[in-house]
């Protein structure tokens, strides 16, 4: 457990990308060792740069709604580790916020994903996290997470949650009414052995 302690500690006091972050460093990301269920997400947003809890936000809220748990559920790190791609606020682009800074992956995802003993699933969420667990393919979003019987059960994909992928849910509405009712029984499943 010292191990542990000692990598997470420095993970959260990591700079190595700190020139390129226009808000500083502030790593977000939660984990416990006995977690069953990862989320890998892309990269904190200014609400959760701000507050530095993970998902504190509207796409949080959804995903949450996604899986079909509570608040209290979702931030108890022995049931969900939640390590995304980048763990600080990469900035804003054209059309968003940027690409996660790829030095956390680099150095941080696998000695990290390394302590979860007890995982049982890992949902990757957007197409940064399926790219990094899943390789990189020419499938785009919508072909990835409709294949997602190709991962089952030990990954689910998922669009990101965020409020600017109404359009993406509205022209996908099966997303919603097929696909979260199986994400839900699966976290269920594991949540309640």
């Amino acid at each position: 457990m010292n191990n542990f302690m000692t990598l997470v500690s420095e993970a959260r006091n990591c700079t190595l990308c700190e020139k390129h972050l226009p808000l500083g460093p502030r790593p977000v990301f939660q984990i416990h060792p006995d977690a069953k269920i990862l989320i890998a997400g892309q990269a904190p947003g200014t609400k959760v740069h701000a507050s530095g809890i993970p998902f504190d936000d509207a796409s949080g809220n959804r995903l949450r709604e996604w899986l079909g748990i509570d608040k209290a559920t979702f931030y108890n790190p022995e049931q969900f580790a939640i390590v995304p791609m980048g763990f600080c606020y990469p900035g804003k682009g054209k059309s968003g916020d940027l690409p996660p800074r790829p030095e956390c992956a680099e150095t941080w995802r696998k000695p990290l994903l390394e302590q979860l003993e007890q995982l049982q699933l890992i949902i990757v969420v957007g197409k940064y996290a399926m790219d990094y667990h899943l390789g990189k393919t020419k499938k785009n979003l919508t072909e990835q997470v409709l294949d997602w019987q190709d991962y089952w059960p030990e990954k689910l994909l998922l669009p990101h949650p965020s409020p600017r992928n109404n359009i993406w849910l509205k022209k996908n509405p099966w997303f919603e009414t097929d696909r979260v009712p199986a994400i839900q029984q699966r976290v269920k499943q594991i949540l309640d052995a």
